[in-house]
């Protein structure tokens, strides 16, 4: 009878795990449907940023803004965008991993507890930690992507990457790099799911789908100087929505997993037990036959 009890322990383990692990997909579930929203309303209004900034470029030369600068130097500062928690499956962990063998001598900006613990405890190069709630705004975001601006234009670095977790669709989503400064010509108009651009169809600089004939005014320059940062801005928000959308659709499948899982041990549990429990009904039955004919 020890083993029924210690059986009866676990199944009621389990179920209460189960109706945890359940909670928690419902409640990934509902944030999930929002960021995911979210992340994609904003791909449009990228799209056309990148477009016209394409179009910009071209009408400017190369030296128009300081962010547009190509330097020769390998002072890289990477932008680390991961999850305030965990249970979201391998998500943090393919990033970390990707960032490790990509960026071994960087340093780090991050967005999310995963990736600033991770960063210290290898001991990196940790310049500033910064905060974004859920849901995330774009306040926020911008207070970080101006300080990535301000590290660049002060020349304290020469390469400023950001990574994070590209949103593909509920169960796939991504790890990436993408370089963010200086803005290259060869990143503008190319095809970036996370900007959801061109529907698979890639848009060469210059070319008449970039939105060609555009009137800038006052010049090209005074609009390159307020476009430029925006882009930055917009390109930093961007990133950090795709991430939030990854993080809730991974949790949210990981949880499904867990309470799928939980109920089918529940099963085999009370599966065992019943075998036991039928068992030892026998044993008895035949302790009791066995002594009546030992009356008789």
């Amino acid at each position: 009878m020890a083993n029924l009890r210690d059986i009866r322990r676990r199944i009621k383990s389990v179920k209460n795990t189960a109706q945890i692990t359940k909670a928690m997909q419902l409640v990934a579930a509902s944030k999930m449907k929002k960021a995911q929203d979210q992340a994609i309303s904003g791909r449009p209004y990228a799209d056309l940023l990148n477009k016209v900034l394409v179009n910009l470029k071209d009408q400017t030369n190369e030296d128009s803004h300081p962010l547009l600068e190509e330097r020769d130097g390998d002072r890289e500062l990477v932008l680390l965008i991961t999850t305030d928690k965990g249970l979201c499956g391998p998500l943090n962990t393919n990033l970390l991993r990707m960032v490790a063998d990509q960026c071994p001598k960087a340093s780090f900006v991050t967005v999310g507890n995963k990736g600033r613990q991770s960063i210290s405890r290898q001991q990196k190069d940790l310049v500033a930690d910064f905060q974004i709630g859920d849901p995330a705004g774009y306040a926020e975001s911008k207070i970080v992507s101006e300080f990535l601006m301000e590290q660049f234009l002060e020349n304290k670095f020469d390469t400023v990457k950001v990574a994070f977790t590209n949103f593909i669709n509920t169960i796939k989503q991504d790890a990436m790099i993408e370089t963010l400064l200086p803005i290259r010509p060869i990143d503008l108009g190319r095809d970036k799911d996370f900007v959801g651009m061109g529907d698979d169809q890639q848009v060469e600089a210059g070319s008449s789908d970039t939105g060609g004939g555009y009137i800038f005014e006052p010049s090209p320059e005074k609009v390159l100087d307020t476009l430029v940062p925006q882009y930055v801005n917009n390109q930093v928000f961007q990133m950090v929505l795709e991430n939030r959308a990854s993080e809730h659709s991974a949790r949210m499948v990981a949880m499904k997993a867990a309470t799928d899982n939980a109920n089918d041990m529940i099963k085999d549990l009370t599966l065992d037990y019943n075998k036991q429990r039928q068992a030892a009904i026998t044993a008895e039955l035949l302790e009791i036959t066995t002594a009546m004919k030992a009356l008789e």
